[in-house]
């Protein structure tokens, strides 16, 4: 039930459903049973927190125990937090009600780096400490996963604890350990020390990091029985893991607002930029049988009418035919609609195509990510002109008219010719529909250009590499625009400032946590949001914490450099990596892990097994 306070300020907020919980499906379970209560924070606005499929599994997964009861927290919007600190209302989570300083486990997960400082100010509007440090009892405590963590050295004074890699299995074995541990009265610093012996924990202040007088991380050290290196978590058998029969169905309209089956994890194409292509390694699959049972569920008990089918390369699933075999019938007769995201230009066949016969046609999503064939070459694209071109054919033929490319600037080894390759390739998928003797009838085709700038990652063969300046980044933008000559062509182009700062705190040390908590003070907020970025905030963040974004940013790393993620095990070997970048130099290209297996390393993470090597493939 709403209090009489929050009922009030309710009335004075854009979109009050953010707030109210008591959604289909939610959670609620009498406080006084449960041992442990846990916050899982979300820090972004509820219509993007909720599209999250990490999200909705972790909190069914721990409601799933009788002894512990999971509530959703997401960021207020600025005049929902205004007014939440005017009436002295702290953050509260959804299912209850109750304020998130009383709960045992805090936990965010942090899908980009630009929501450091909304969980900052999460923690802060539930009326606690910033600092690890300054949180001195053992709860709440405050832990936090996602893809960033595989860095997480610029948010280590915030969190307890980290969860590198996947939630599902460490989770239930964390809350366990703190169980025992509230029940005997242990302090934190026990509790810290023996969470750190859990495969897949972090304890950040069970390491010691020195500096060299250039600013480079000189070592990384270890104490108090902490490993040496922080191995990631995964789950070998996706069949038999944890997924939901039911999801929370939200009250407004959000993001994606559809139901989603995860179909595999990991990627088998090894594109030398993309971190979530490294990091989510080894592949494994989902049976199509298993998925078929999960979408079933999830529709009968949601109501939704579209299924998305996700991972990172969905036209990369090996058993794709049969999984469409037992979809099709019922959503047919469901009247519901199959969305593939995540397609790839090179295996978009005809014949998947034929089964998407009685599919609504949305825009088809591809992303060729630079303009010409030596580029794609060097960051490891493996795909090619003709490929592309021919997808693009197929699907006009099919009754598409609308195609999303996605592409990047700023690059390594990228050249003006490569730059203005964005264009040239939009306006051959431009005329390859007006050439089409089978394309639709009385309809015009557009092709959507996104450009985002490069931004280098922690785990990929470009962790080594500087990101283009910004005054570099605009004149690339500038030079895509002035060479698109139709209105059959749309652009959009990321900030190159928010790329910027990505860039430094994708790639920080501990020494960023005080720039960040400057920002935030200063009142930085919602920083993927382009109408709240405030670059020059971050500018004098930096400047009165005596930092360059520069050295962070736009310095070239050496590959005898110790960085500061270096403790962490992905299962990616820094000498595979190194390869990696020395033949992006050469413009050679690495065969997919279906062709032949690079020694990437990945499969020491699940018992030696890499299922990119699928049995029965052609």
């Amino acid at each position: 039930m709403l209090s009489k306070k929050l009922e009030k300020i309710l009335n004075t907020v854009q979109k009050p459903g953010r707030y109210t919980g008591g959604e289909l499906n939610s959670v609620i379970k009498n406080r006084e049973s449960v041992k442990i209560r846990y916050a899982f924070c979300f820090p972004d606005t509820y219509e993007i927190g909720m599209s999250h499929i990490g999200m909705k599994i972790l909190y069914s997964l721990v409601n799933a125990r009788s002894d512990t009861w999971c509530e959703r927290v997401f960021a207020p919007w600025v005049d929902m937090e205004e007014r939440m600190r005017e009436a002295g209302l702290p953050l509260y989570a959804l299912e209850s009600g109750d304020a998130i300083a009383g709960f045992d486990i805090i936990g965010f997960t942090l899908q980009y780096e630009l929501s450091y400082t909304n969980m900052l100010n999460m923690l802060d509007l539930a009326g606690l400490p910033v600092r690890s440090r300054d949180r001195k009892s053992l709860t709440p405590l405050v832990i936090a996963g996602g893809p960033c963590v595989c860095n997480a050295e610029p948010v280590c004074e915030f969190v307890d604890l980290f969860l590198p890699g996947e939630g599902e299995e460490v989770t239930n074995e964390l809350i366990d350990l703190l169980i025992g541990y509230k029940e005997k009265g242990a302090g934190k610093s026990e509790f810290l020390r023996a969470a750190a012996e859990i495969e897949g924990v972090y304890v950040p202040s069970l390491y010691d990091v020195s500096y060299n007088g250039d600013g480079t991380v000189a070592s990384v050290t270890p104490r108090g029985g902490a490993p040496e290196k922080v191995k990631k978590r995964v789950v070998r058998d996706l069949d038999k893991m944890f997924f939901p029969e039911s999801f929370v169905v939200p009250s407004i309209e959000i993001v994606h607002d559809r139901t989603t089956a995860e179909i595999f994890r990991g990627c088998i194409r090894g594109c030398r930029f993309c971190q979530a292509g490294f990091i989510y390694r080894p592949i494994r699959e989902k049976s199509p049988e298993v998925i078929d049972r999960q979408c079933r569920s999830i529709c009968a008990t949601s109501g939704y009418d579209e299924i998305s089918l996700s991972s990172l390369s969905s036209s990369d699933y090996t058993r794709m035919e049969e999984l469409l075999s037992l979809l099709i019938p019922w959503t047919d007769r469901e009247k519901t609609n199959i969305a593939l995201p995540s397609l790839r230009a090179d295996n978009f066949k005809k014949e998947l195509m034929d089964r998407l016969t009685g599919i609504r046609r949305s825009s088809l999503t591809f992303a060729p990510e630079a303009g010409t064939q030596r580029l794609r070459d060097a960051i490891n694209k493996n795909l090619t002109e003709d490929e592309i071109l021919s997808t693009a054919r197929q699907a006009f033929a099919g009754g598409w008219t609308s195609v999303k490319l996605y592409f990047m600037i700023g690059l390594p080894t990228e050249t003006d010719e490569d730059v203005l390759g964005i264009a040239g390739l939009a306006q051959k998928v431009v005329d390859e529909f007006y050439n089409n003797p089978d394309k639709p009838k009385g309809k015009s085709v557009n092709v959507s250009v996104s450009v985002a700038s490069f931004v280098p990652k922690p785990f990929t063969p470009f962790q080594w590499e500087p990101q283009d300046s910004i005054e570099e980044l605009l004149k690339k933008q500038e030079l895509v625009r002035s060479s698109v000559k139709t209105r059959k062509i749309s652009l959009s182009f990321h900030k190159t400032n928010t790329s910027r700062l990505e860039a430094v705190l994708a790639r920080g040390d501990r020494r960023l946590a005080d720039v960040i908590e400057t920002a935030w003070r200063g009142g930085c907020r919602f920083d993927g949001w382009d109408d709240m970025f405030r670059f020059d905030i971050w500018e004098q963040a930096f400047s009165e914490c005596s930092l360059s974004m520069d050295f962070y940013a736009n310095r070239r790393r050496s590959f005898d450099e110790t960085l500061p993620w270096e403790h962490t095990d992905y299962g990616i070997g820094r000498s595979f990596l190194e390869r990696e970048n020395k033949k992006a130099r050469e413009n050679a290209a690495t065969p997919n892990c279906r062709e032949k297996c690079a020694g990437c390393g990945a499969n020491s993470l699940n018992g030696g097994e890499c299922h990119a090597l699928f049995k029965g493939l052609d």
